[in-house]
């Protein structure tokens, strides 16, 4: 007789739980089934189906590219391989701003057709309404504050934000709106470390940060970085825990030689 260990899924009051415990918080982006398959199954806390999956999926430059559809197909594959991990997907750009109807129907085509377990909108004042709307159909909302990479051409970079007192006061004020407002967690990007400990402290909802320093109740990176698939993007947030761009370009290489050499396959290899 076999026994099946019971998984315990992570919640979005898991994490609420793990704040007030002062234990840490786990997040990676993940894109497909056999990563988040890999990932989950080593016990991480939050997946994000990030819209990073317009960079490092798709190529392109920015994440604004990527549609709505494509980010439910790859939140479908994630769902499928995940047991144990809270899953949350970004609402790409252009689905969300300015239309508060828009964003509640894209929520809900998210939730409905992936399955996945939550949302993430990038702003603040800006998108109140379409957080009200959207966690008034019961959807959990995850914030997003700093830098935020969908608005990139308006802010022309991605350095650093909030070093100015002004722009610091804001970050404040919006993730105490934000928890006002009910999301149960914020991501804070690229924000001086001292700014962020202090948003932390003051909120009591997680606060979850990338490139934010070490105060906040979590870390997100994206899995293409910390594990050394991106050669060319080496932020200092950025802590690679392998070196993956060598391990595959080596075994790649090596079979080269081995289909050549006519090595490959050998007896033991075919039938």
């Amino acid at each position: 007789m076999s026994i099946h260990k019971e998984i315990k899924r992570v919640t979005t009051q898991s994490l609420e739980k793990l704040k007030k415990e002062g234990r840490k918080i786990s997040m990676l982006t993940a894109y497909d089934y056999s990563m988040a398959k890999l990932i989950d199954g080593a016990g991480i806390d939050v997946i994000l189906v990030g819209d990073s999956a317009s960079n490092v999926m798709a190529g392109h430059e920015t994440t604004l590219p990527i549609t709505l559809d494509q980010m439910i197909y790859h939140a479908t594959s994630v769902v499928r391989a995940v047991e144990r991990a809270l899953i949350v997907v970004d609402i790409p750009f252009g689905y969300y701003q300015g239309d508060s109807k828009l964003a509640l129907t894209s929520a809900i085509r998210i939730m409905k057709e992936s399955g996945a377990h939550a949302v993430k909108i990038e702003g603040g004042e800006e998108i109140k309404e379409s957080i009200i709307r959207i966690l008034s159909a019961g959807i959990p909302v995850m914030g997003h504050l700093g830098l935020t990479p969908q608005s990139i051409y308006k802010f022309g970079t991605y350095n650093v934000r909030a070093k100015e007192k002004e722009e610091a006061l804001k970050v404040e004020c919006e993730a105490e709106l934000l928890q006002s407002l009910g999301c149960f967690s914020i991501v804070l990007e690229k924000i001086p470390a001292s700014l962020a400990d202090k948003v932390a402290k003051k909120l009591s909802i997680p606060v979850i940060g990338i490139g934010a320093g070490g105060g906040v109740d979590g870390q997100v990176l994206v899995m293409h970085d910390m594990l050394g698939i991106n050669v060319d993007f080496n932020p200092r947030f950025i802590r690679k825990y392998a070196n993956l761009h060598e391990v595959v370009n080596g075994a790649v290489k090596n079979y080269i030689a081995d289909v050549k050499s006519g090595s490959f396959p050998n007896e033991k290899e075919q039938y």
